[in-house]
């Protein structure tokens, strides 16, 4: 078909991976994030894209600068750059979404999305007291600043200190296992074979943090290097956030690379991004094992490009913790066998707090040129699941960009109960965790569904309780509930 001059197409990525054992030799985030950039613009064989850019969008890190893209377009010389940050808690989908969309409506035609951070440089400069040198930009501020809509966590989870991702992954990665009627042990071994072959992946991505082939066994049994954080989650089951990494990737329209002679041979199309933003923090989803958002944002983005996910021939799914990884099969209704990462994962290629997802965009269009694959697909998630982004990726668009939202299809959808922190009688366990502390205390977390329709939430601290719900199943037990933290077993 003939296409738009207004397409927007991927020209050029780039990713860094920094390994540097003396802090002050290291670079900082913003040098990563340039140097990818850099690289982006050597991939799509024309320099003259840094200095032609005409907008800058970046996901915040745990860097303190107040606007990275001002920075970034002085340092390439760059004139006229609209700058845009995007907070904590938004998807990393969207701002793919947009970028594409502001280039398809003629309001840009080159367009730069770059991440990075330098967190093992931090760590590394903490343990031996040192302060690395770091730019410090404190007034300059972004042309435009995204925001989540709402929080990821409600007052009653804070409250209660169920604040760490593994926590809450761990409830949902419990409660799947439980609604499937899977066993302790066969629920382990599902999670470390998945990791496992995660870590086969990393082994042979360069990029990669982690590039050491795992067995299962190595991953999901606890250790003096792999010390339990909330149960099933060893360390070798969470994300990986303590890296030295950047990704860039430039995009133009159609119009602007082909009057700039770039190489058409190499272009990866956005061919759908999909996003749900239907906030609903995690005690209050009736289905724990569920992800309405997946979904339907999978339903929505498959449907544009005209493919089943049988047809969509390389899977990146957003991988934080297995939880993250088997909700999104299930609302797929993928071959568990199927491979589902093309870097390797966030514990072992390496999952920099708000960027992983662009440095899985960078290994995607690699891979579909390595491969001369047509069509590849990858997700992403804010929160605990709380928000879900799909984007597709293709070498020819058959339909015009969409970016699109499903949130309003998911709110009506998406079952919900009422959470009262003063709950008392009758309840069953819906799901559970034992948060294992650097101090060797163990507490047990409950999510009780009460007989009157309601639910609410316990921690415990019982070591003899955390001991059995680590060997026996604890969802669908019975018990009464009291006043604070009163428990009676049925």
């Amino acid at each position: 078909m003939s296409l738009d001059p207004r397409t927007p197409v991927i020209v050029g990525v780039g990713a860094v991976t920094q390994r540097v054992d003396d802090p002050m030799e290291a670079s900082e985030p913003l040098e990563l994030m340039a140097t990818s950039l850099e690289r982006a613009a050597e991939d799509a064989g024309e320099l003259a894209l840094l200095s032609e850019v005409d907008s800058i969008w970046i996901p915040r890190g745990f860097w303190k600068y107040s606007s990275p893209g001002h920075l970034l377009a002085n340092r390439f010389a760059a004139a006229r750059v609209r700058q845009i940050v995007s907070e904590i808690g938004v998807l990393q989908t969207t701002i793919l979404g947009q970028a594409a969309a502001a280039l398809a409506c003629g309001q840009s035609e080159i367009a730069m999305i770059v991440g990075g951070e330098a967190r093992d440089r931090d760590a590394r400069a903490r343990r031996l007291g040192l302060a690395p040198p770091t730019t410090i930009q404190v007034e300059q501020t972004p042309d435009q600043t995204l925001r989540p809509a709402a929080e990821l966590m409600s007052p009653f989870e804070i409250e209660l200190g169920l604040v760490t991702p593994a926590t809450q992954f761990a409830i949902l990665d419990n409660a799947l296992r439980a609604h499937e009627g899977q066993s302790l042990d066969g629920h382990r071994d599902e999670i470390g074979q998945l990791w496992s072959d995660f870590s086969r992946v990393a082994s042979k991505n360069p990029e990669a943090w982690t590039r050491t082939s795992m067995t299962p066994t190595e991953i999901v049994s606890p250790g003096e290097s792999n010390r339990m954080l909330s149960f099933p989650y060893t360390k070798r089951l969470v994300s990986q956030w303590n890296v030295d990494q950047a990704g860039g990737l430039i995009l133009c329209t159609l119009e602007r690379a082909r009057r700039l002679g770039l190489d058409e041979q190499r272009f990866v199309y956005p061919l759908a991004v999909v996003d749900s933003e239907a906030m609903l923090t995690f005690s209050e989803r009736r289905d724990l094992h569920r992800s309405p958002g997946f979904e339907k944002s999978f339903g929505r983005a498959l449907s544009h490009v005209g493919r089943s996910i049988d047809e969509i021939e390389l899977l990146e799914l957003y991988s934080c913790f297995p939880a993250a990884i088997r909700i999104q099969q299930r609302e797929l209704g993928l071959d568990r066998k199927r491979r589902v990462t093309q870097t390797g994962g966030m514990t072992f290629g390496g999952g920099p707090l708000n960027n992983f997802v662009l440095q899985a965009w960078v290994k995607m269009v690699e891979r579909m040129r390595e491969t001369s694959c047509e069509s590849g697909l990858v997700t992403a998630v804010s929160g605990f699941l709380t928000k879900q982004g799909v984007s597709v990726l293709g070498r020819e668009p058959s339909q015009p960009f969409l970016h699109d939202q499903v949130s309003e299809e998911v709110r009506a959808d998406q079952a919900t109960i009422e959470v009262d922190p003063h709950a008392q009688g009758s309840a069953r366990v819906a799901s559970y965790t034992v948060i294992h502390e650097r101090d060797d205390e163990q507490r047990v977390v409950l999510v009780l569904d009460l007989d009157d329709g309601r639910r609410t939430l316990r921690v415990i601290g019982d070591p003899a309780l955390a001991r059995e719900a680590s060997s026996e199943e604890l969802c669908g037990r019975r018990l009464e509930l009291g006043a604070e933290a009163a428990v009676r077993w049925s």
